[in-house]
């Protein structure tokens, strides 16, 4: 489906990226990690980006939210050279198979996230945490959430604050790691995400459903570490978003 969008708002997400939001009406109806095309109204240039919030809230609000990234120059790049607030643009979409199960059928679902590739997972887990309030068994109330996310530098985490505030009311178990640059008052995990890290977030991998999104070096080395420490390869779900898409796109 193709529609008309308008640039809502924006927000500095990283120094590196905004949040966009756009108001549609009607609004888009879409699946927890399902992308969308966008591209300045008219342009016939689209680039893909993940819906990063979940279904509910979008139907709610008429808005859709996407983790954009930034050029050299500032903007996302020729297909979206501005995004000042009324700006029109065409939406394209919903679309994708990396998304969110209405019904996990596990006691933890654990996210995997490096860099940008936060947004899907983002909106995997409000969908989450909507459907575990809405669940009538006690396995879906009492199922575990995790987030382990990766990024370059202490900056760089997207939805840093939203992360840390779920985490501090018990609805999320969130751990993060710097992989390059961080300063000695950074007190969070340094380097790549290890199997060390995934094991003390998987106490039964044969009951664990995980989602992995992020650069071609995560998205291959994390499956192969989750597999090795028990978790069946159907219960692994990868998206090579970096890799899969262009400059400014997230």
């Amino acid at each position: 489906m193709l529609g008309l969008a308008t640039i809502h708002s924006v927000s500095r997400a990283t120094p590196r990226s905004v949040l966009l939001r756009l108001a549609m009406d009607p609004a888009l109806e879409f699946s927890a990690g399902q992308a969308v095309l966008l591209g300045r109204a008219g342009s016939g240039v689209l680039r893909p980006y993940s819906i990063a919030v979940g279904p509910q809230e979008a139907l709610k609000s008429h808005t859709l939210e996407l983790l954009v990234g930034l050029g050299g120059d500032g903007t996302p790049g020729p297909h979206l050279p501005s995004l000042e607030p009324g700006t029109l643009v065409d939406v394209q979409g919903p679309f994708g198979t990396f998304v969110y199960p209405r019904h996990p059928g596990t006691a933890t679902v654990l996210f995997v996230a490096g860099g940008s590739g936060i947004a899907p997972l983002r909106a995997m887990l409000h969908e989450a945490i909507d459907t575990r309030t809405d669940a009538t068994s006690a396995a879906g109330r009492g199922r575990t959430l995790c987030m382990l996310y990766s990024a370059r530098a202490p900056e760089e985490f997207a939805f840093d604050d939203e992360l840390t505030a779920l985490a501090s009311r018990g609805a999320l178990v969130y751990r993060k790691t710097a992989t390059r640059d961080a300063s000695p008052q950074w007190q969070g995990d340094r380097g790549r995400i290890n199997r060390a890290q995934l094991e003390a977030l998987v106490e039964r991998p044969e009951d664990t459903l995980c989602f992995v999104c992020g650069p071609a070096a995560l998205v291959h080395e994390v499956p192969r570490m989750l597999e090795e420490i028990g978790v069946p390869s159907d219960r692994i779900r990868v998206e090579e978003w970096a890799v899969t898409r262009g400059r400014g796109e997230g």
